[in-house]
């Protein structure tokens, strides 16, 4: 055994020395900040204040990993055809994710074809909030 570890020692130095670059390098690839916005409402005021906010999070924080979860009557800030739609495909090309809760869609009829390309579906918008709360998101709900 003592011959087993004297001569994998050199092995397990080397390997010892490589993980605190290994944990900077995956720290530097992820962002540190992620947030989850919950929005339910059909406002465009304050459809207008999350965007700014998430803005704001984005100027003072810097990498951030941003997720807007839309439930109930705020889906129809999501159509293609909403006055908001140009707002958050600008968010969107920014990096922001926004995702459109699918229990909701069905009970106000929504397809996917009413909605702005590229926007992403969860079945239930609040189980979507507990999942990415459990993986440590910061929650907001403006």
């Amino acid at each position: 055994m003592m011959k087993f570890l004297k001569s994998t020692l050199p092995a397990w130095v080397a390997l010892l020395a490589l993980l605190p670059g290994l944990a900077l390098a995956q720290a530097v690839a992820l962002p540190n900040h992620r947030v989850v916005f919950q929005v339910n409402d059909e406002d465009s005021r304050k459809w207008n204040t999350v965007l700014a906010n998430i803005n704001n999070v984005q100027e003072e924080l810097g990498k951030v990993e941003v997720a807007v979860v839309v439930i109930g009557p705020a889906l129809g800030m999501l159509k293609a055809d909403a006055l908001t739609a140009n707002k958050v495909q600008d968010a969107m090309s920014a990096g922001v994710r926004f995702v459109a809760c699918g229990n909701s869609m069905q009970a106000q009829k929504l397809e996917k074809d009413d909605m702005i390309d590229k926007i992403e579906y969860t079945r239930a918008g609040y189980a979507e909030l507990m999942r990415l709360q459990q993986r440590g998101w910061a929650y907001l709900r403006p």
